[in-house]
């Protein structure tokens, strides 16, 4: 009996665990000010397929969300959204927004324009004054995902200058993730 009550102690914290805790691009910006941490950016749309297979294997999966909690400040972004982004004394806005469509295709958002989004799902790295690094687009698995939450979160990218030193860095990368 004690060990039943013990294990549904453990299992929300075990669950929340498992989280990654999003926020808006203020907020994390914010969060920047008093821990400096890169930003990872989901740039993602309410129509998008793989966006929603990102959200429920990679960005679900125990080691990426414990990585992403202890590493990064997560922001989720609708790139056909009608949040209004203030980013570097720049507003951004998506004025041709239509709230019937809100779950179709919509119109894009400027900030997604501003970043030079190509595709979805993309997601934007940021450092930790907030400047961009760069946008990685398409679907990945938890293990894909992996080598680009690492390059960029210990700086490893700033060595990489040439599509040869990109080769060799993916052919030499060990994944840990499960």
């Amino acid at each position: 009996m004690k060990n039943i009550v013990l294990i549904l102690l453990l299992l929300p914290s075990a669950l929340i665990a498992q989280e990654i805790k999003w926020m808006s691009l203020s907020e994390a910006l914010e969060a920047q000010k008093k821990e400096p941490r890169k930003i990872m950016m989901d740039v993602y749309t309410n129509w998008c397929g793989p966006c929603k297979m990102m959200d429920k294997h990679t960005f679900q999966n125990k080691d990426v969300a414990e990585y992403v909690s202890k590493n990064y400040y997560a922001v989720k972004f609708n790139a056909e959204g009608n949040e209004i982004i203030n980013y570097k004394g720049k507003k951004f806005e998506n004025p041709q927004y239509d709230p019937d469509r809100s779950e179709k295709r919509n119109a894009a958002h400027e900030f997604m324009i501003y970043m030079q989004v190509p595709g979805f799902p993309t997601v934007v790295f940021m450092n930790e004054k907030g400047d961009f690094i760069t946008p990685v687009t398409g679907y990945r698995t938890a293990k894909q995902f992996e080598m680009y939450l690492k390059v960029f979160k210990d700086d490893t990218y700033k060595k990489i200058t040439t599509s040869a030193d990109w080769q060799t860095y993916q052919q030499n990368f060990v994944s840990k993730f499960n």
